[in-house]
């Protein structure tokens, strides 16, 4: 099963509200911030060359730059099913 990995800055208000979104779908996502330098060119590297862009998810395959809980959910389904399977109880 393909991870969920949430990009992030502290401090950062689009990111508290995208985890605070994933908490209470109860999607738990691995963290990353930028401050490590794998991390940060990671970003860059989905972001057009910007590492300031987050939050930015990464689940297997697919990266998403500022995306909506709609979005990441429909990522998870497709790349880590497991990850949001009780969303479709």
């Amino acid at each position: 099963m393909a991870e969920i990995v949430m990009y992030q800055r502290p401090g950062c208000g689009f990111c508290t509200m995208l985890r605070r979104n994933l908490q209470r779908a109860e999607i738990v996502p691995g963290g990353r911030h930028l401050g490590r330098t794998r991390a940060a060119a990671f970003v860059r590297s989905v972001a057009n060359g910007c590492e300031e862009t987050v939050p930015t998810i990464a689940i297997g395959t697919v990266a998403m730059v500022n995306p909506s809980l709609d979005e990441v959910i429909a990522a998870a389904r497709q790349q880590a099913p497991d990850s949001v399977a009780h969303l479709d109880v």
